[in-house]
């Protein structure tokens, strides 16, 4: 198991300081040093080196090298990686959910329609799935194998998932009229129209679901309210203005969406532990800047 989590390092540290496509369908890597503000999509994340903490709504959670988590729905998160020691960089590789594919592997009945309990939380990757991601990282070098190879390795690492502790979770991706579903359309429509207001109820009619029924399954799905979902949207956003658009905040803030600059940079501050200017004047040194865009194709 050391051996092949030795090898995955050595192939994920070609890639650059963003996710970077290895000429395999739905498969990325990264080599970071240092922002994990993003939205991140339905996909299975596979730590290799070093950790990251993550804050998803009133959730702060840590995952370490060797462990794996899911994520079920387009979800904001802001966080920090950290490297592994001197001179060894976060490494991570992903691979993006299909639910047709995780379907064709569903031999049992589906679980009930009930809000998923392990959201987020890591766990460790067996020597199996361990051993199939470095089968399918292979293939960076072996681009006539892709076609063939691929889609039997992928199937193999969902196969894993789906024994451990975060089957569930993956079956109710692979239900097409469950509620993950159903969720998944409104939030959709947030992520379209993050700088509009709109009405709990227009989004719980949306979802085919009662107002208390949508709130209650949202938060579960997302770990935070859907108020709370638009403005960390507005906020990664305005953060990506802010760092490379020539506008002062207030204008930046009313066009994602706020109608108040003082109560933008309140919000702001909340988030990213200080105001906009400062913020954004510790990323423009020259290191930061380049970590910075790191996020830029994963945010709004």
């Amino acid at each position: 198991m050391a051996r092949a989590l030795d090898e995955l390092r050595r192939i994920v540290m070609r890639a650059g300081n963003k996710w970077t496509d290895i000429g395999v369908p739905r498969v990325a890597m990264v080599c970071a040093e240092a922002c994990a503000d993003q939205v991140y999509q339905p996909m299975l994340h596979f730590v290799v080196q070093g950790s990251k903490t993550l804050s998803i709504g009133d959730r702060v959670l840590n995952y370490e090298a060797g462990t794996y988590f899911v994520v079920s729905v387009d979800v904001p998160a802001t966080g920090q990686i950290y490297p592994g020691g001197p001179g060894l960089p976060y490494l991570a590789i992903s691979l993006t959910l299909d639910p047709a594919v995780i379907a064709s592997l569903l031999v049992d009945k589906l679980e009930a329609d009930e809000p998923n309990k392990v959201c987020f939380v890591s766990v460790p990757a067996p020597s199996e799935m361990m051993d199939a991601w470095l089968r399918m990282m292979r293939l960076v070098d072996r681009p006539h194998e892709v076609a063939m190879l691929a889609p039997m390795i992928e199937r193999e690492i969902l196969f894993r998932a789906l024994q451990g502790p975060l089957g569930g979770l993956l079956r109710e991706i692979a239900r097409p009229d469950g509620r993950l579903p159903r969720i998944r359309r409104a939030i959709h429509w947030i992520r379209d129209h993050y700088t509009e207001p709109f009405r709990v109820e227009q989004l719980a009619a949306m979802a085919d679901m009662s107002v208390p029924a949508f709130y209650r399954h949202f938060k579960a799905i997302t770990a935070m309210a859907p108020i709370q979902y638009q403005k960390r949207l507005r906020l990664l956003r305005a953060r990506w203005l802010l760092l490379f658009e020539p506008r002062d905040a207030a204008s930046i803030a009313f066009s994602v969406g706020y109608e108040s600059a003082s109560q933008f940079s309140r919000e702001y501050a909340r988030l990213f532990g200080m105001p906009p200017a400062r913020d954004v004047a510790r990323f423009k040194a020259p290191a930061a800047s380049r970590r910075a865009t790191a996020d830029v194709d994963a945010l709004v």
